[in-house]
């Protein structure tokens, strides 16, 4: 049984930071996909950090690059977004998604459908 298990989400003001972790659990392989998607209220699903963790391969949204990085722990299977100058507009339900890939470019954002498994997502405030 796969399971993504989030962490970390909360209220700060902005210009201020937090961290993310997703735990994953149940992946038989070492390679597959892992990111963060976030929804704010009225708007559509945005990718917006992935990463490949066969070789570490990341793709950043435009709106969070050289503001959000990556870390992982591979020996606990857990995957850390670290968000940095936040602003309001990066309110929004943060979610971990991943899904085994045969190669990095399959966790792009042409190919969102390899992210199979989700999890309960963890709200993120930025206030003003």
């Amino acid at each position: 049984l796969v399971q993504l298990v989030e962490s970390g989400g909360g209220s700060v003001q902005a210009g201020g930071s937090l961290r993310l972790s997703c735990a994953a659990s149940g992946y038989t392989s070492r390679t597959y996909c892992m990111g963060w998607f976030r929804q704010a209220p009225g708007k559509e699903r945005e990718g917006v950090a992935r990463i490949y963790t066969g070789g570490g391969t990341t793709y950043y949204g435009d709106s969070v690059k050289g503001r959000f990085t990556f870390s992982q722990d591979i020996s606990k299977n857990t995957l850390y977004l670290q968000m940095n100058s936040l602003k309001p507009e990066d309110t929004a339900i943060y979610y971990c998604a991943a899904g085994w890939a045969p190669g990095p470019q399959y966790c792009s954002g042409a190919f969102d459908s390899t992210y199979t498994d989700w999890g309960q997502g963890t709200q993120v405030t930025v206030s003003s």
